[in-house]
């Protein structure tokens, strides 16, 4: 008969709690070298600033080990360090522009954004359960993000350096289109997870591309439509190239088609290109791209090239390693606390510290598509997919711009620059990927055999085990045994239409340890395999719950 071993997994939160350390630490050692090089002396509110921050981060991760005890323990750290970073900037440019009569309560504001995004991520982690109950709602999603992006457009709607992509609330500003990109995240992951097989078929065979069926081409060219109406009427490349970006490659994560990644390039670059030669704005967009260092671009009043070029010089002052916090000009930048941050952070820090900042970004992009491959539900693999890559796109998008490698854009760099908008919708991607996170590396249930009164046969059947469990009891045990765990594309719909629930024994699924008949090409049909003495095992409903509340996985004798 059947041995049985436990293997226990891990939750993680306690290498999260260590690695908060450094993270806040990062934030506070630059709040404290930034007050050092701007005034020679350490802020007076350091320990309130250490103290409010580090309650922050602890909020957090109280909440992720009651609600979230399997979320990814290395996303929070990551990003807290981004934050305080981005703090500690922002409070060095403050510094900066009070010395020169400007407004100079950017680090309060951004503070208080700050406690506001902490606020709100908890929240989603403690109202949404379940990530796949998104599913629901994608079309009213679909809705809200198509009303976000267009709410610019209204008579509230102001513009800003050319682009107009904020609205005015009063006293305070918002950039709707932050909130847009997680709407349409959903919609497109539950769109692309209903329509996948569709969209996968495959048409005639270009240069050795396998193309789409041109009947299938209709969502792709919608987006690509209210792409091209984003830049030409709101004037910005960054927020275009973002919904459409995102749509293009949830797209191939759904089909693993590269055709669509191709036609994807070839509409966005074509229809740019047609804008540009159309559009006076739009051509003026792409002249300070192009041609930033021309006498008469650099001083155009409005929409000159003279704030790309000042950030240019700005990187190329700091060298290999900075001129060191407090040291550098960033402040006569314009909107250097915000759309160039990034150039800032370039001079004081240096190449070096730019490229650290910029691996921590890799390593939060890294964590989320491992949640979006561990995860078992189609959904949840497209959705954390989809927002792991809207952020490296934004941060691909500013990048790009301030270097020069691309348009400059209005767009704002997750976590570091000042924004209340930007910061807040960051924080609720974090949340939602931590909260799929839990799902995806939550240990995987009890097996244990059964065998049959008649012959003594071990069969696949499904045990109720006590355990723990954080959504709907009527939903969790169906989810643990289906067949939709392999990878990130296979699987995206689920079971096929007819395929037995969890609890009803499937002949033909090695991974159950059922014998089944299989038919060689051109042969004829085998016998099937007799069992063998350690019999299949089956996946209960539910994880069993070990001691140091550990949950324990069962594992047969023949070790599968």
């Amino acid at each position: 008969m059947a041995s049985i071993q436990p293997h226990r997994v891990r939750a993680g939160r306690g290498t999260e709690l260590v690695l908060l350390v450094p993270a806040l630490g990062l934030g506070i050692a630059g709040y404290v070298l930034a007050g050092l090089g701007m005034t020679g002396e350490v802020p007076q509110h350091v320990i309130a600033y250490a103290v409010g921050t580090t309650v922050l981060a602890l909020a957090v991760h109280v909440v992720l080990r009651l609600r979230a005890p399997y979320a990814d323990p290395v996303i929070l750290p990551v990003v807290v360090a981004l934050n305080g970073i981005g703090l500690a900037m922002i409070y060095r440019i403050s510094i900066a522009y009070a010395e020169r009569g400007r407004t100079s309560d950017f680090a309060d504001k951004q503070l208080a954004w700050a406690a506001i995004s902490v606020g709100l991520a908890i929240a989603v982690l403690l109202v949404l359960r379940d990530h796949r109950t998104l599913r629901r709602y994608m079309y009213t999603a679909m809705v809200a993000g198509l009303a976000l992006v267009l709410l610019p457009l209204t008579p509230i709607g102001t513009e800003i350096n050319g682009a107009r992509i904020w609205v005015s609330l009063g006293p305070a500003g918002m950039q709707p289109a932050e909130f847009a990109k997680i709407a349409f995240a959903v919609f497109f992951a539950g769109y692309l997870v209903t329509h996948r097989d569709t969209l996968a078929l495959a048409g005639k065979k270009v240069l050795g591309l396998q193309l789409p069926r041109a009947r299938d081409l209709g969502p792709i060219i919608i987006v690509w439509a209210v792409s091209l109406v984003v830049l030409v009427l709101q004037r910005d490349l960054g927020t275009s190239l973002l919904f459409f970006g995102l749509f293009v490659a949830m797209l191939y994560v759904a089909t693993e088609r590269t055709s669509w990644i191709v036609i994807g390039l070839l509409l966005f670059v074509g229809g740019a290109a047609a804008a540009a030669s159309t559009f006076g704005h739009v051509a003026a967009r792409f002249d300070v791209w192009l041609h930033a260092l021309d006498p008469e671009i650099y001083d155009r009043d409005p929409g000159g090239s003279g704030q790309l070029v000042r950030g240019l010089f700005g990187m190329a002052n700091g060298g290999l390693f900075g001129t060191g916090w407090g040291q550098g000009r960033p402040d006569i930048v314009p909107y250097a606390e915000s759309d160039f941050i990034i150039a800032s952070m370039g001079e004081e820090l240096g190449l070096t510290g730019l490229l650290a900042i910029l691996v921590l970004y890799t390593i939060l992009f890294q964590r989320g598509m491992r949640t979006a491959i561990g995860v078992r539900d189609g959904f949840g693999k497209l959705m954390a997919g989809g927002l792991s890559f809207v952020v490296a796109l934004q941060l691909f998008i500013v990048v790009g711009g301030v270097t020069r490698l691309i348009p400059l854009t209005g767009l704002t760099t997750p976590f570091l620059a000042y924004g209340g908008s930007s910061l807040v919708a960051n924080w609720v991607i974090v949340a939602l990927l931590l909260r799929i996170s839990d799902e995806a590396r939550r240990p995987a249930p009890a097996m244990t055999p059964v065998l049959t009164p008649d012959s003594g046969v071990p069969v696949s059947t499904a045990t109720e085990v006590a355990g723990r469990g954080d959504g709907p009891a009527d939903d969790r045990g169906d989810r643990r045994g289906s067949d939709d765990e392999t990878s990130l594309i296979e699987g995206l719909d689920g079971p096929p239409p007819g395929t037995p629930q969890a609890g009803t024994p499937r002949a033909g699924t090695p991974r159950l340890g059922v014998p089944r008949t299989s038919t060689p090409r051109g042969g004829t049909p085998q016998a099937p395999a007799p069992a063998t003495a350690t019999g299949p095992v089956r996946r209960s409903a539910r994880p069993a719950e070990g001691p140091d509340d550990q949950h324990t996985q069962w594992i047969g004798g023949d070790g599968r």
